[in-house]
């Protein structure tokens, strides 16, 4: 049985009495069945953060006229909300260097249709050695070399690239490059959002071969974290976290082995949220309705 198209809403305001009830009228009045709704109140900081799904089938709006009416019901509430059909597709592209357990994992799940809409369009790396396991995916490589040099020439080809393929989703499969701020205002600006994973040291241990300094400090936990990108360095809202414990039997490549596990099943953990619009972002924070 084909899977029913269905409509998303998602709503980050200021709290108020009746959010809920009329998110919930609006839809059942237009002849509307709900299939997930989820809430949650910041008494803090003052917010609602709210989505509901409907299915589009029998719902008495037409589906060109849906935006227009959500954003007659929303505006009131001087928050942002987003709205998304679950039968658009949602362009990816993959930005990697050398490292494969990420790239190829997602690559894997995208071919076992777990990744919800997914499109990967792009792949794009700083180094060539995983085109040739790449190429098997049928998806586009493209090498483009870095160095200090010439840093601000690819990041503008790379801006180039994420436009031509009208990318909406960028991830970043263990990408070793610091983006610019001036890459990430304008693919922010551009509509694009940015996921990066990494492991859970920072900031106890940086730099290079960060599992090394773990196993030498004898840490008893190692994890990984993905995360939205902002222009402040590995400090964006956090969507998906995940630990497994260690012991004084496992060595150094004990540690990279098991960090590599968790990376791919976070990211692509955190990918599917945002491709199933579960991630909600306020105050440099998530709420993350699984």
């Amino acid at each position: 049985m084909d899977k029913k198209t269905t409509v998303a809403l998602l709503l980050v305001c200021p709290d108020t009495n009746g959010i809920v009830s009329n998110l919930s009228s609006f839809i059942y009045n237009n002849g509307g069945c709900i299939v997930d709704s989820d809430f949650h109140n910041d008494h803090q900081h003052g917010f609602f953060l709210g989505r509901i799904e409907w299915l589009l089938e029998g719902f008495k709006i037409k589906r060109e006229d849906i935006k227009e009416r959500v954003s007659e019901l929303c505006t009131p509430y001087n928050g942002k909300w987003t709205l998304h059909f679950s039968d658009t597709p949602i362009k990816v592209a993959i930005w990697c260097s050398k490292q494969d357990h990420c790239v190829l994992d997602l690559l894997w799940r995208n071919q076992a249709k777990e990744l919800g809409n997914a499109e990967i369009s792009v792949i794009l790396s700083n180094h060539p050695d995983l085109k040739s396991k790449i190429d098997n995916f049928g998806i586009p490589f493209i090498h483009i070399p870095m160095n200090k040099e010439n840093k601000p020439e690819v990041e503008q080809k790379q801006i180039e690239l994420m436009r031509e393929y009208n990318i909406d989703v960028i991830v970043l499969a263990k990408y070793m490059q610091i983006l610019s701020d001036n890459l990430v205002d304008t693919l922010n600006n551009d509509g694009r959002t940015v996921i990066n994973i990494h492991h859970s040291f920072l900031p106890a241990f940086i730099g290079a071969k960060p599992y090394h300094q773990a196993h030498k400090r004898g840490v008893k936990i190692i994890g990984a974290t993905a995360h939205f990108v902002t222009a402040q360095l590995d400090a964006g809202p956090i969507i998906e976290q995940d630990v497994v414990r260690i012991s004084h039997r496992d060595t150094v490549n004990d540690l990279v082995r098991k960090g590599k596990d968790l990376e791919k099943i976070v990211l692509a953990r955190a990918l599917r949220l945002h491709l199933l619009h579960k991630v909600l972002t306020y105050e440099n924070k998530t709420v993350v309705f699984e």
